[in-house]
Formats: structure tokens, sequence, C-alpha cells
């Protein structure tokens, strides 16, 4: 939990000041270096954050479908190796997309129609001068094996869980499980409903607007409310 909140600091602060840096300002302008950077420290962090929210949830289901097994499992070196992956692991999976931007060719004008330097944007203005289709497709593709990934492992996870508390004999017993899930879900699924609206929704006309909206409130507002 503490890596989490700490995951979640580093997340605003990726994007948030230099927003609220162009709101005060008149020119917006942003170097194309630290448009990158932003770039990837903002997809970086959003992947750790898919893979401590798959964790947490194997950790739920460990400790109410296996409790005898728990604290066989949960060793403090295996908890240390779980959050090592997850920030290593964050900052690999997009390293390559994002070289592979600063390929790009972007003939101009580089005007971003978006909060933050997003993907979509980015790849939008490159396509503009050139078509750049397995770009596109290895973006698109890392982005979804992502998202579906974690997210029905998550999914799979409660299902067993709340199999196993129906189970439970006593009420009680019940609403201290279900006490325990509810805040986790309540995350997971504002997480990945502002993301999967973003990046699996379809991007024209009114939608892309909203995808502006959507990209605002899981890079701002989620991890406020976590």
């Amino acid at each position: 939990l503490a890596n989490f909140s700490f995951l979640e600091i580093c997340y605003v602060n990726s994007d948030v000041p230099n927003m609220l840096a162009n709101f005060l300002s008149q020119t917006k302008t942003i170097s194309f270096a630290r448009c990158l950077l932003q770039l990837y420290f903002f997809f970086s962090l959003g992947t750790t954050e898919c893979l401590f929210l798959s964790i947490m949830a194997y950790d739920r289901f460990l400790a109410i479908c296996r409790p005898l097994h728990y604290p066989t499992v949960m060793t403090i070196k295996f908890c240390s190796s779980l959050v090592i992956f997850c920030w290593v692991y964050g900052f690999l999976w997009f390293l390559i997309p994002v070289v592979r931007v600063t390929q790009l060719p972007f003939c101009g004008p580089n005007v971003i129609d978006d909060f933050l330097c997003d993907l979509g944007p980015l790849l939008d203005l490159a396509s503009a001068c050139v078509p750049i289709p397995g770009t596109v497709l290895m973006c698109g593709t890392m982005s979804s094996l992502l998202i579906f990934a974690t997210f029905f492992y998550i999914i799979g996870s409660y299902t067993l869980v709340l199999r196993a508390v129906m189970q439970v004999p006593s009420v009680a017993g019940r609403k201290k499980a279900f006490s325990t899930c509810s805040s986790h879900l309540a995350v997971v699924f504002l997480f990945y409903g502002s993301v999967m609206m973003t990046y699996v929704s379809p991007g024209t006309g009114q939608a892309e607007s909203m995808q502006k909206f959507t990209t605002l409130f899981y890079s701002v507002l989620t991890p406020l409310f976590n």
C-alpha cells in the first residue's frame, strides 16, 4: 500500500505540474524532449499501476481463498520481489514504443489537442506527415495487451474470491470479506473504466472530446480518489 500511494503521487506529478503551467501560460508550449519524457513517465507509471492492482488482487485471492497458504506464500521476500517486478517491468514495457515515437517525423504544425503529451495525439501528428501503420499497430497492441490481460486477471481473481465469500456461513464473515475487497474493486473500476474509454473506444467526433476528459479523469482525479 505504501508503494501504491507513492506511485499515485508520482503519477499525478508526471503531468499535473506541466498541465497547470499550460493553463497559466499564454504560449502553452512544451519542448519535444519534455513531451517525450512526460509520455514515457506517464505510460510507465500507468503500466506500473496496472501491475500493482493485479498483485493486490492476487493478495486478496490468497487471503480469502487460500488463508492457510497465505503466511507461507506472501513472505516479506516474495512481496519485495513482486514490488520490484512491478516497478522494473512497468518502466520497461513502453520503452520500445517511446523510442519508436522519437524516430517519427513531425512536420508540423505540431499542435497537441489534449491536456498532456498523450500517445494518440502524438501518433496523429506523425501520421499526418507519413503513414506509420507499424508504430500504430505496435503501440495499440501493447496497450491493449496490458490493459485487458491485467483487467481480466483481476476480474478472474475476484470471481474466485466472490465464490469463496458466498460460501462463508456467517453474515459477519461475509461482510468483513466484502469490506476488504470493495475499496480495491472501486479503484479497479475507476481506473480501468476511464483507461478503456480513452484507449479502446473510437476516437472520432464527439468521442474525441470525451477522451480528453477521461484522460484528465484517470490521470488526475482517479489517483486523488485513491
